[in-house]
């Protein structure tokens, strides 16, 4: 079994010749909370915080994880069609003159749809066979108006999901500005609000977080003053953002803003007939109430965790929605994790494979959790351990 991140830790910052206390301060926290972290009684709980111990022991993050940094932090196994959605994107056949395929607009409307309701299935893989021969479409039309614009915004949106998902960055970034340029040229609010996450996103998982939170917020309260009942899109499209900033609250350990944020999409929820999934957002009060459970988490606290959990009931939430549901499960393995009460935690990792297999392969830090509890596994507590394992394929 390879090393585990806190043995890594421990090696880099003994070769930097620091202490624990040091490494400890530097990061804002305890000698013992670092010491359990090397002893791999505990994980790390928060990327922010890898990141910060990466730059101060002169690392990159991918030798402290173990995994290539294109992967982190969501993604942790190459997917097969990422080379065909790169071909796609760099083929640029509207600049050099070659043909390029056409669809009529009601069929690249049920292609954008089909692609987004596979994503929100967990199904990436076949999203990723989709979406190269999507991307070309798109590029290639040169129809302006706003309708079409308005449907070139969601092919790039669904896109730069997958791709950061995956863990690759930089045509993450591509396509979340693409979808940007296409929202400005619609005119629509919506489409604008829905490409502004995606480029907020991008933001983040390149570790830009004082821009990503900026125009998170900034975006956010421009539209509080658009929003209606009348127009539920909107309102979800809103809500989304504030969700995405009380993350990157709770990545900075900042409660006051964490409640504020939450306050605000809980309010918008409230607006709603009820759990939805306009402009794929999947808004409403489960996804505000799930979001309690992981700010919990990024703050390193598995009780708030469990507390919030006992609230959410994701039957309320649309079927199709199951990376969602997989979330609420990851939240909780990682609390029983931090708790030291493994068969709980393999209990919650069984649920997220049967709820989206595939998000056992495509998340890194996941697999981190994995190896965590193997490095302290007592098989007759926890004999579907290895299985998992092989699975995710952390284990060979």
């Amino acid at each position: 079994m390879s090393e585990s991140i806190g043995d890594r830790i421990a090696i880099y910052r003994k070769r930097r010749g620091m202490s624990q206390a040091q490494l400890a301060g530097l990061v804002g926290r305890s000698e013992s909370w670092l010491s359990q972290i090397e002893r791999g009684v505990r994980s790390v709980d928060k990327l922010s915080t890898l990141v910060d111990m990466a730059k101060l022991l002169g690392v990159d993050v991918e030798t402290l994880s173990g995994r290539p940094w294109r992967f982190a932090p969501n993604g942790g196994t190459h997917m097969a069609s990422v080379e065909a959605i790169r071909n796609a994107l760099t083929g640029y056949h509207h600049l050099i003159g070659t043909q390029a395929p056409m669809w009529p607009l009601a069929q690249l409307r049920t292609a954008v749809v089909e692609a987004h309701t596979t994503y929100q299935a967990a199904e990436y893989d076949k999203a990723g066979r989709l979406i190269p021969e999507l991307l070309a479409v798109v590029d290639a039309y040169d129809d302006r108006s706003p309708d079409v614009q308005i449907v070139r915004t969601s092919a790039y949106i669904v896109a730069a999901k997958l791709l950061r998902k995956v863990g690759e960055i930089d045509l993450a970034w591509i396509t979340a500005d693409r979808a940007a340029t296409a929202a400005l040229d619609s005119g629509s609010d919506a489409a604008r609000a829905h490409a502004t996450y995606q480029v907020v996103g991008a933001l983040l998982r390149s570790q830009r977080t004082d821009e990503a939170e900026r125009i998170a917020i900034t975006s956010a309260e421009r539209l509080m003053s658009l929003v209606g009942p009348e127009d539920p899109e909107l309102v979800s499209l809103t809500g989304s953002l504030w969700l995405l900033s009380s993350i990157i609250a709770a990545r900075r350990a900042d409660r006051r803003d964490v409640t504020e944020r939450l306050t605000n999409a809980e309010q918008l929820a409230g607006m709603l007939p009820g759990d939805g999934n306009y402009a794929w957002t999947g808004f409403g009060p489960t996804n505000v109430a799930i979001h309690r459970t992981t700010t919990a988490a990024e703050m390193g606290d598995p009780h708030e965790v469990l507390r919030h959990a006992s609230f959410v009931d994701t039957n309320a939430m649309p079927e199709g929605l199951k990376s969602r549901r997989a979330q609420l499960h990851f939240d909780l393995a990682w609390a029983q994790v931090q708790r030291r009460h493994d068969p709980e935690a393999v209990l919650h990792l069984l649920e997220i494979e049967h709820v989206a297999p595939e998000s056992l392969r495509y998340n890194v830090l996941l697999h981190e959790m994995i190896r965590e509890l193997l490095k302290r596994e007592r098989r007759n507590r926890t004999p579907a351990l290895r299985q998992i394992a092989m699975r995710a394929g952390v284990l060979k």
